[in-house]
């Protein structure tokens, strides 16, 4: 079994590649095919940053530009997009593209190995928003480099380099003739393969006959999770099917009581689309990974992967979402909670793939919040997560959902600590019996992360968090505590 050429733009020009693997990923592809040894290998598990690069993706007349991790990201997802390294920055002449210049001027660069991830993920920043009269914020800077690491400590220099960029002379992408190509590509790879390896389909009835021809297919919508088994695992992968193509499930449908997220559509524009309906989920978004991951990643994939310890799950739980499974033979529509059969294990037929995750609409009624408990605050893998979401009517709970992570072999429901609530006064003496409730609830294991005990304690800790923001507390988390709360 082979795989369709793998083609792609880079420096104004296309780039074909033959018999490129199915689990090839495209810091493979680029260090030791293409020989571009900017691109550096680090944690190879999506962490550092230091393998960023950026994809730019038609979105009608223009650009959609994105940094991603290149160690976790399978080469043939790329097919059909532009690519840029810090090798590609350089103007005809030699110049400095202005985001290295930037770096030069601020002294960005310390021992130097995760330079190239750092300018890569500046590009990024600089193509979405450095328009004339307007320049990137410190705030805007953190946020966007939050998936790169830099192990000499220099982040000083590296965010004023950020704000730095925007004043130098302006560098500007053809994006009329790369749009070109990239239609000349896409145009000419369009329709079904069915002898490759690697299968890209662009409509949902495609891909729903590609899963049933293919039950054996490795399912893959971002890689973010995938990658690290190829990498870390060394799994093997003959077939590979690709969802992140399908135009139908690349969209956030809006409805009047609820939201359908396409399980193709990244993390970055779920997340948004969440944060729309409820602000109070912002800070919680910005830290579900670094950007590059959000930006490859999908809120599908992360739902169907089942990991304990993903934190979309929890808060899709509280929020009552559903999933809907479609296969050639028709869709079910269920809970999101009852997907799980096991660690990492669904009621998925072979044939099925996740297509749409279903989110109710937030109503006055609603108070809700999610809390994430990590050893570092950006960029890591929860050791608990709890959201928590009850409709108040009175003083009194009308209806309470809980979802936790990080407590059982998969992403679970409160159920008895709801059904304590439920039609309770909202008080302080409820919410002490709540806690003690919830704290023998789950039996977590310890593990590298968190011991038993200290799951335990925090999950009824942040039950009180919870009734504290509430009634109005602020200075009791980093998200709300400003410097002048925490010096009074």
């Amino acid at each position: 079994m082979t795989t369709r050429p793998l083609q792609f733009v880079r420096r104004g020009q296309t780039v074909t590649l033959h018999d490129v693997p199915p689990d090839r990923t495209l810091l493979e592809v680029l260090r030791e095919d293409l020989h571009c040894t900017d691109t550096k290998e680090g944690c190879n598990e999506g962490d550092c940053g230091a393998c960023t690069v950026v994809l730019g993706e038609a979105k009608g007349e223009r650009l959609k530009y994105r940094a991603v991790n290149s160690c976790i990201r399978l080469a043939h997802s790329v097919q059909g997009q532009a690519l840029w390294t810090t090798q590609d920055l350089l103007a005809p002449d030699g110049s400095l593209h202005p985001v290295q210049q930037a770096m030069v001027q601020c002294h960005g660069s310390q021992c130097g190995f995760c330079t190239p991830g750092f300018v890569m993920s500046l590009f990024g920043m600089y193509q979405n928003h450095v328009v004339p009269g307007r320049s990137v914020t410190r705030a805007l800077a953190q946020q966007d480099l939050s998936g790169n690491l830099c192990r000499c400590t220099g982040y000083r220099p590296i965010l004023d380099a950020a704000q730095t960029m925007a004043a130098l002379p302006r560098v500007q992408v053809n994006e009329t003739e790369l749009l070109q190509r990239l239609k000349q590509i896409n145009q000419a790879g369009q329709g079904l393969e069915a002898d490759s390896a690697y299968f890209l389909p662009n409509t949902l009835s495609e891909l729903l006959l590609l899963r049933s021809s293919h039950p054996a297919a490795q399912l893959v919508a971002g890689c973010t999770d995938v990658g690290l088994w190829v990498n870390k695992g060394h799994r093997r992968l003959p077939k590979v099917l690709d969802l992140t193509r399908v135009a139908e499930l690349r969209r956030v449908e809006v409805y009047p009581h609820h939201l359908a997220i396409g399980a193709a559509v990244p993390l970055t524009e779920a997340f948004s689309a969440l944060v729309a309906d409820r602000p109070q989920l912002q800070a919680f978004a910005l830290r579900f990974a670094g950007l590059p991951v959000r930006n490859s990643g999908t809120l599908g994939g992360n739902v169907a992967n089942g990991s304990p310890i993903g934190d979309s799950m929890p808060l899709l739980i509280a929020l009552g979402a559903n999933v809907v499974l479609m296969s050639t033979r028709g869709h079910r529509d269920l809970p999101l909670e009852r997907l799980y059969t096991g660690y990492r294990q669904n009621l998925m037929a072979p044939d099925e793939v996740l297509a749409w995750i279903k989110v109710p609409k937030a109503v006055p009624q609603e108070f809700s919040r999610v809390y994430k408990v990590s050893k570092r605050f950006d960029d890591d893998i929860s050791a608990l997560c709890l959201a928590v979401a009850l409709h108040l009517e009175g003083g009194q709970i009308v209806r309470a959902s809980i979802g936790v992570g990080g407590v059982a072999a998969t992403p679970v429901r409160a159920g008895q600590t709801e059904a304590l609530l439920t039609g309770k006064p909202w008080t302080e003496a409820t919410v002490q019996r709540a806690m003690r409730v919830l704290r023998q609830e789950f039996s977590p294991i310890s593990d590298l992360r968190a011991s038993n005990a200290y799951r335990v304690q925090v999950l009824g800790n942040l039950l009180q968090r919870f009734w504290l923001e509430s009634q109005g507390a602020r200075a009791i988390n980093l998200e709300s505590a400003g410097l002048e709360e925490l010096l009074a």
